[in-house]
């Protein structure tokens, strides 16, 4: 396995981050998670373009798109597959022990793992943990993550594969690595950035493609939603067939397939919309 570190290719076993780098100190860094169809990232413009305002909103250095690219290409070339899961990581560089950063330049790694095509449904939960949407990282995709580990594991002991959060109103916001979306008497909701969910690129390009709605919703919604639905970059779009012990039977429903073969027809004809 090859992965891309600080400039150049280098086999896994001696890709080698310092212990005092910042993004494994203090989860000072950032990242962006690819689908990779035959060797081709989707969507890598957009992806990019989400991690320079991640970046900015952690006051990192911008990251340099034509090295980014030029990792990324390096890695898919080396590793040939059906389809990855490329992952481009951006950290605050060798840093002191506590919160302050130093003067080094950023860490910048572009890794490969081999990926499966999803279900088409799935069951999720509920947690009880909120997300902040008045928090400094609201909006920002960092590597600070140890929260959606927690609700994960959760889902995970509970026969699910996504949790989803309400934020600190008890609004509907997000999953740990999902948005979602909701039908409501036909029609296609999914929570506004305001919220304070992740603006990921699958659910911009759904709400795009499909015209749903940007909506403010109670969390409670998910009781009386007709579908459920999930979205992401590795997902794409997901069915969702329960939420806690609520069945949504014969998922994917009608509005969820319509929109899954707007999104597989789409994207299928422009690999960097």
């Amino acid at each position: 396995m090859k992965i891309w570190l600080d400039g150049g290719l280098r086999d896994a076993d001696a890709a080698r981050v310092s212990a005092l780098d910042h993004g494994l100190t203090v989860g000072d860094g950032i990242f962006e998670t690819v689908q990779a169809v035959h060797g081709k990232p989707f969507a890598l413009t957009r992806h990019l373009d989400r991690l320079t305002r991640s970046a900015r909103g952690l006051g990192l250095p911008d990251p340099d798109h034509d090295e980014v690219r030029r990792a990324c290409a390096a890695v898919l070339d080396a590793e040939p597959m059906a389809l990855g899961r490329l992952r481009i990581t951006y950290t605050g560089g060798l840093g002191p022990l506590g919160s302050d950063r130093g003067e080094h330049p950023p860490t910048l790694l572009v890794a490969l793992g081999e990926s499966t095509r999803r279900p088409d449904s799935t069951a999720v939960i509920t947690v009880p943990w909120t997300r902040n949407e008045r928090g400094a990282l609201v909006g920002l995709k960092t590597t600070s993550y140890a929260e959606n580990v927690v609700a994960l594991a959760r889902a995970r002991q509970q026969g699910a594969s996504e949790a989803l959060f309400a934020n600190t109103v008890g609004r509907l916001c997000e999953g740990t690595g999902s948005n979602v979306f909701v039908v409501l008497d036909g029609e296609l909701h999914t929570p506004p950035l305001s919220s304070g969910c992740l603006a990921g690129i699958t659910r911009a390009l759904t709400v795009e493609w499909t015209g749903a709605r940007e909506s403010d919703l109670p969390f409670d919604v998910l009781e009386q939603a007709e579908e459920v639905f999930l979205t992401s970059s590795l997902r794409d779009i997901q069915a969702v067939h329960r939420v806690d012990g609520r069945e949504l039977p014969g998922a994917p429903g009608p509005v969820t397939a319509k929109a899954m073969r707007i999104f597989d027809e789409r994207s299928g004809a422009d690999l960097d919309p």
